[in-house]
């Protein structure tokens, strides 16, 4: 029987360990980093919490005899993907990663694209808009924290509406305004009428693809985004869809 680390935390991850439990070829050992308060678990064997950098990683996989890892990890867990690719080279251990595909602005969607969060948070101090919509991680949410101690460009201050999984850890900061608990996925009725209660004039967002509710939403509402773009990828294969990485896994689980 071959040993697959799925490297998790993603609904792709969780629609392949569910597809996978039972495999007659293969043990899968899902990893989630621990960072979501009360994640939906997969079937089967389940670890949690970081490696402990690249060295941790080398030893898990040689302690584990890991034969295969597919990396399903958030597009935007680039410490994750490195990591992942480093140790897998250094062992010599077959690695894919599964990406999904990106957003790609439509005819008349009104993106300014960054290059990072604190991009975003720079290009927003010069930017009219004064009520802001954030659907980002909540380690990211610190950036943004100063602007809602300010006045934007036309004053009166800005208001941010925080959308979040689980709240900021002990001692992390949010930006002025209200925090929202709620996880998706979202329709694109639910997300228009969140904008329009909140009388919402910008959405900052990462370009995460998957469901585009809130980016249909805001393009119905002529509302513009600012569309916080992926960072590189590791080298190596990589795979669009939960059925590419099926077949990937089938491929070298023999």
């Amino acid at each position: 029987m071959r040993n697959l680390l799925l490297l998790g935390g993603t609904g792709e991850a969780l629609r392949l360990a569910r597809e996978l439990h039972g495999h007659g070829r293969l043990r899968c050992i899902s990893s989630l980093a621990g960072r979501t308060e009360s994640p939906e678990k997969p079937p089967g064997d389940l670890r949690v919490g970081g490696f402990g950098g690249i060295e941790g990683l080398t030893d898990y996989l040689s302690a584990e005899k890991i034969d295969l890892v597919l990396d399903a990890t958030h597009p935007f867990a680039a410490q994750m993907a490195r990591h992942a690719h480093d140790a897998c080279k250094l062992l010599g251990i077959p690695r894919a990663k599964l990406v999904r595909p990106a957003w790609v602005a439509a005819p008349g969607d009104r993106w300014s694209m960054m290059p990072s969060i604190v991009a975003a948070a720079v290009f927003l101090r010069f930017h009219p808009a004064q009520r802001i919509f954030l659907t980002l991680g909540r380690q990211d949410l610190g950036a943004f924290v100063p602007l809602g101690e300010e006045d934007g460009p036309h004053g009166n201050g800005r208001w941010f509406l925080t959308r979040s999984v689980d709240p900021p850890g002990e001692g992390g900061a949010l930006p002025k305004g209200e925090l929202l608990l709620a996880r998706g996925p979202f329709t694109p009725d639910d997300e228009k009428a969140l904008m329009q209660q909140h009388r919402i004039d910008l959405l900052v967002t990462r370009n995460s693809g998957g469901s585009a509710a809130k980016i249909a939403a805001a393009a119905e509402l002529h509302i513009p985004v600012l569309m916080i773009d992926r960072p590189p990828l590791p080298p190596g294969e990589t795979l669009d869809s939960v059925s590419a990485a099926l077949s990937w896994i089938n491929l070298h689980a023999v």
